[in-house]
């Protein structure tokens, strides 16, 4: 494996080991048109905006997360390109030692 990609798997799969980021992607990812807003996630986690805007920063560096700004507004999106990286890593086949 090339170091680039080990480095952005290993990117990915740090901005997804953390409880509330898992819970933040589902609920970003199960919202009615597939996106929320910063306000909609802090009620939904009874967290402050500060943290979720610190988690939903590190998701988006790492590419799991796409956002979009609407006046005030920055809405989140899956990003369908990272979570077809996170795939990829699962179906990855494992190796044994011989």
């Amino acid at each position: 494996m090339e170091r680039a990609r080990a480095e952005r798997i290993a990117g990915v799969l740090k901005a997804i080991a953390d409880p509330t980021r898992l819970q933040l992607l589902h609920l970003i990812q199960s919202a009615p048109d597939g996106e929320a807003c910063v306000g909609d996630l802090t009620e939904r986690l009874g967290l402050r905006q500060p943290t979720v805007s610190h988690h939903l920063k590190t998701m988006t560096a790492a590419g799991l997360l796409a956002r979009e700004r609407r006046g005030t507004w920055v809405w989140y999106s899956v990003d369908p390109d990272g979570m077809e990286a996170v795939r990829e890593i699962l179906r990855a086949p494992a190796r044994t030692a011989s």
